[in-house]
């Protein structure tokens, strides 16, 4: 039995949706994904996140963005990172009456089992076409571990991970570090987890 083909939307048809509904959605390649809604590990991991993160940046040049603001990777993708960070001017554009950051430095995506992959995969590949971009962590919800992606000067990326809840991650593009211990301090992991250990 034959599926019927997905639709394809125009950019403009996802501007427009956007602009009536309440629930934020992303475009890739003239399909468009709904945000689902996150988990309350999710939840506690991101506000912690930006608590850290926010008491760091504020005597400094680089200003944190919340997973309400729209990024533009290029003409055929837009995403609402969970957490984006300008070191410098923010750079907008207008289109249809919607904003879009243009030049993040650094974006943090918290991970969840249904969005990892494209995480990891196709969005990756489309932030990285970002050129102010230097930095893109990947923070796990169920187990403590910081992932970082550092672009170097020949535009190759190098990988780190940092895990267990004394273990702290340097994100040298905006000065800061991240200590697990706080990121993760509201979560409750399933298992018993020894520091150190991921």
């Amino acid at each position: 039995m034959s599926t019927a083909p997905k639709r394809r939307w125009t950019v403009e048809e996802y501007f427009a949706a956007e602009r009536e509904s309440d629930v934020r959605h992303e475009f890739l390649d003239h399909e468009i994904y709904a945000m689902a809604g996150a988990s309350p590990e999710h939840d506690a991991v991101l506000l912690d996140l930006v608590l850290e993160l926010g008491l760091q940046l504020r005597k400094g040049g680089c200003k944190p963005f919340s997973n309400d603001i729209r990024v533009k990777t290029d003409a055929s993708a837009y995403f609402y990172p969970d957490l984006s960070v300008v070191c410098g001017e923010p750079l907008f554009i207008i289109e249809a009456g919607l904003s879009h950051l243009l030049n993040p430095t650094l974006i943090v995506e918290v991970l969840s089992p249904s969005t990892e992959a494209f995480d990891r995969g196709e969005k990756f590949a489309r932030y990285q076409q970002i050129d102010s971009l230097r930095e893109y962590v990947l923070i796990s919800q169920r187990r403590p571990l910081i992932e970082v992606f550092s672009r170097r000067p020949d535009d190759k990326w190098l990988y780190t991970a940092v895990h267990g809840l004394d273990g702290s991650a340097v994100l040298e593009s905006v000065g800061a570090t991240l200590t697990l211990a706080e990121v993760y301090r509201r979560v409750t992991f399933e298992s018993d987890v020894v520091p150190g250990e991921g």
